[in-house]
């Protein structure tokens, strides 16, 4: 039986990931701050918490980060953790820096130092590349223009550099952005489901948001994860883009969802400058041939499926169910 570790369990990458590899016959050790208070809602959502051996690790300290690895001895190791809000790393750009590349060289150092034949998984991310109006493949030179993006760029060299200098079985997954019920509510894209649902059932009138004009590659967590564990299947690390090579505008994004509740977003939608951040991307565009060839990967889920997926979730969890089927 293989051993995983997911650094990061808890998130929505985390969970989806913990479900797909219990299903290859995993033994899963889900990796938190501190196992003995943190909820894992979205494991208890996803009916896997018992299954998954919970540990404290703190990858920002060393000493407890290779003691963990040592004692665990893991064949894989997915390193999801980390401050994952671009916009709060404006306001918490040190915290969001330690959280994501320091963690990310613990990690490497620990497999090193351990001397075990490890595989480890870097979650990177498009944010690396700034603004791709031409899509944006692995050899397309990173221009980060938040902290957030600064620190995924220091984690993906940090790969990158101990691929070849210790012969480190490393990679690093450049995912695009995807989203599915499990997605934080600071996030826009939940924010707009949660809002036009609650418009929906008259709980509210309107959703205050920024910058609506903005493009980006979405796809569906789900599908995300599988990509994840092919790319350690190899028998070279490699880095992937993992996107749907199709991307849309917020505005799209939001007229699609009220659409489905059949209700105008005009009447909703409220521009507020104030949510604007000081740097934003305009556009985000992608090109996964290499994952489509080499992974024999594509994402299954248009927009239109994922928005569908969302709100079917939304209205079933407010009336105080959770369809399996959408998780």
């Amino acid at each position: 039986m293989k051993k995983a570790l997911i650094c990061g369990v808890s998130g929505q990458d985390g969970s989806y990931l913990a479900k797909f590899l219990l299903g290859k016959g995993y033994r899963v050790y889900g990796a938190s701050r501190d196992a003995q208070t943190s909820s894992f809602i979205n494991l208890i959502n996803l009916g896997i918490k018992d299954d998954i051996t919970l540990v404290s690790i703190n990858i920002t300290d060393f000493g407890n980060t290779l003691e963990c690895i040592s004692k665990i001895k893991p064949d894989e190791v997915y390193n999801l953790a980390g401050q994952s809000s671009v916009r709060l790393s404006f306001d918490q750009p040190h915290e969001t820096h330690e959280s994501i590349s320091t963690g990310n060289l613990n990690l490497l150092e620990a497999i090193r130092f351990s001397n075990l034949p490890i595989k480890l998984y870097n979650a990177g991310s498009s944010e690396c590349f700034g603004d791709s109006f031409i899509p944006a493949n692995e050899n397309t030179i990173f221009h980060p223009r938040s902290p957030y993006a600064i620190a995924k760029a220091t984690a993906f060299w940090q790969i990158d550099n101990y691929r070849e200098a210790y012969n480190l079985f490393a990679c690093t997954g450049i995912l695009f952005n995807h989203e599915s019920p499990l997605r934080p509510d600071h996030f826009v894209t939940k924010k707009i489901i949660s809002g036009a649902c609650k418009i929906y059932r008259n709980q509210s009138h309107r959703i205050s948001l920024g910058n609506i004009n903005i493009e980006r590659d979405w796809g569906w967590a789900p599908d995300y994860v599988e990509a994840m564990w092919l790319m350690m299947q190899k028998d070279q690390a490699k880095d992937y883009i993992i996107a749907t090579g199709k991307s849309h505008t917020l505005k799209e994004f939001i007229d699609i969802t009220f659409k489905i509740l059949d209700l105008d977003w005009n009447n909703h939608v409220v521009i507020d400058e104030v949510l604007r951040r000081p740097t934003d991307l305009q556009v985000g565009r992608a090109d996964p041939s290499k994952a489509n060839n080499e992974l024999q990967w594509k994402a299954k889920l248009g927009l239109n499926e994922i928005i569908e997926n969302m709100i079917e979730h939304e209205l079933s969890y407010s009336n105080y169910s959770t369809p399996n089927s959408y998780l």
